[in-house]
């Protein structure tokens, strides 16, 4: 496991940004970049960024690469639920991908009630509400309890600027955003992929709260698994040992989210710099669980400079 000062010392070597000249299409997202490929291909380079209430925070020390190795270890974990579009991981930070079309919806599956945003479970349900999201909650329950099951409370896919709008279950049919038969596919398999993340997440020691899956169409018109799975910056992690606790132990991007709200900023007004120890610490806690879900050692890898991928892209496009 890396130490606290050697993750403190990179900090000013993560990277921000990622400065590559290439001729196709080229889409920069908030924490990594896309570039096409022929051959119905993308090229994903994670970065280090940290994003939270819509604006990157911070660069953390081998974050990217974390999210790159973790989600390459999902995909390989989930296959026999459902296809994906991971086709290699050649280097610790890039994934070769199947260009997919994605669905118009984004699938989040909760196992626990718990939340302190507005439009959180536990925010509506302590307000009075048991009617929520389309599912009907018993009396009785306390902050961070288990559901009975897991439940799906699907968004739309927001464009940039704009917010994920909630869904009932009903709705993604009753608007015409899927089928019944595609959105009946997708829910099956977001719960499998879901009890399978929270079988090897407690082997681990640790408590997959809830968690985001997107899910597309690849070329060829399968449905596939795509982006990032079962990562800190996609799901919510809690330590087993404190998941009782009145604020879990958390091991994902909320630990920083917690940090910025200690220090009264929950993303309006002046926010406040990010402390290098937080960093290092959310950066530890990244590698932590990557070790932890994995059971592998995690080994650094090489920062992706614009030089080193601009050469990972020509070998691509030199093989096409």
């Amino acid at each position: 496991m890396i130490d606290l000062a050697t993750l403190e010392a990179r900090i000013p070597e993560a990277l921000l940004d990622l400065a590559v000249d290439w001729p196709y299409d080229h889409t920069s997202g908030k924490v990594r970049e896309s570039f096409a490929l022929p051959g119905a291909r993308r090229l994903f380079v994670t970065t280090d960024r940290l994003s939270a209430f819509d604006v990157v925070l911070a660069a953390l020390p081998y974050k990217g690469q974390v999210l790159n190795e973790l989600s390459a270890f999902w995909f390989e974990q989930t296959a026999g639920v459902i296809p994906n579009a991971l086709l290699d991981v050649p280097d610790p930070n890039v994934s070769l991908v199947q260009s997919c079309r994605p669905l118009p919806v984004e699938v989040i599956v909760r196992g626990y009630i718990t939340g302190s945003t507005r439009t959180a479970l536990w925010t509506l349900y302590a307000e009075g509400q048991r009617e929520i999201y389309g599912y009907s909650f018993p009396d009785g329950l306390q902050k961070n309890d288990p559901l009975p099951e897991p439940i799906i409370t699907p968004t739309t896919k927001a464009g940039p600027g704009e917010h994920d709008e909630r869904l009932t279950c009903a709705e993604v049919v009753e608007r015409g955003l899927l089928d019944a038969k595609t959105w009946d596919a997708v829910q099956e398999a977001a719960l499998a992929i879901f009890r399978r993340g929270q079988a090897v997440a407690s082997a681990a020691g640790f408590c997959l709260v809830d968690t985001k899956y997107e899910f597309g169409w690849a070329p060829d018109g399968t449905l596939v698994l795509i982006d990032e799975v079962h990562t800190p910056d996609s799901s919510r992690f809690w330590r087993a040992d404190t998941m009782k606790a009145a604020q879990p132990d958390q091991w994902d991007k909320e630990y920083v989210r917690l940090w910025y709200a200690q220090q009264g900023y929950r993303g309006d007004g002046p926010r406040p710099e990010l402390p290098t120890a937080v960093m290092a610490e959310a950066a530890r806690r990244y590698i932590a669980l990557y070790e932890g879900l994995t059971g592998r050692a995690f080994v650094p890898g090489p920062y992706p400079a614009g030089p080193r991928i601009a050469s990972v892209l020509a070998s691509f496009l030199a093989s096409a």
